[in-house]
């Protein structure tokens, strides 16, 4: 998987664009800065954004490719992320710690979604949020990016019992309009999510 991931991000345009995810952006506009952790980052789109808006940024990916253009938009944008190249199942942050945790198209498959959720819940302080944008099964009608794998979609049942144990803020399925570099482009099915641990 992590050569697919290298393949794709090796070419030299950011092929989901510079810009962060809209959801995302909105998300962040008005809570307090604080740490936020980005799993499956990519190149750094998110993650350079919420750094200019003041949040300190800890980011993960399987690809080294993807890590390289992420530091380099930083770099541009004068800003410090930090980003390490690990695996999901195996990545570990401190318990209790993390303002925010968001997963912005971070798409598993059934047989670990559910472990990382979890541990992602884990990382949170109580109070924090995870904040979620993935593919709904609809998305397999369209062409505007996402996985082809009905498995690796997801569910408004599945991350509300993934996140059970959060308070539900928002949970939407939307029919958007992506535009997100060369990958995410056109009309998509995708699910919103914000759960906020309990105190």
């Amino acid at each position: 998987m992590s050569s697919f991931w290298y393949e794709r991000y090796g070419a030299k345009i950011y092929v989901y664009g510079k810009e962060p995810n809209v959801f995302f952006a909105e998300q962040i506009e008005h809570l307090n800065t604080g740490k936020l952790i980005l799993p499956c980052e990519g190149e750094g789109r998110n993650a350079v954004y919420a750094a200019t808006k003041g949040w300190e940024v800890e980011a993960f990916d399987l690809s080294v490719a993807g890590k390289s253009k992420a530091l380099q938009l930083a770099g541009k944008t004068k800003i410090d992320i930090s980003y390490i190249i690990e695996d999901a199942i195996k990545v570990s942050y401190p318990k209790n710690e993390a303002d925010i945790v968001a997963f912005i198209y971070a798409h598993f498959p059934t047989e670990i979604r559910t472990i990382i959720h979890k541990k992602a819940i884990s990382w949170l302080k109580p109070g924090g949020k995870i904040i979620l944008e993935a593919f709904h099964p609809l998305q397999l009608k369209n062409k505007s990016g996402g996985p082809k794998d009905l498995d690796l979609l997801y569910t408004t049942d599945m991350i509300l019992q993934d996140f059970l144990e959060l308070e539900t803020e928002m949970i939407q399925n939307v029919q958007t309009d992506l535009r997100e570099g060369k990958l995410h482009e056109g009309k998509a099915e995708v699910i919103r999510y914000v759960g906020i641990k309990k105190k």
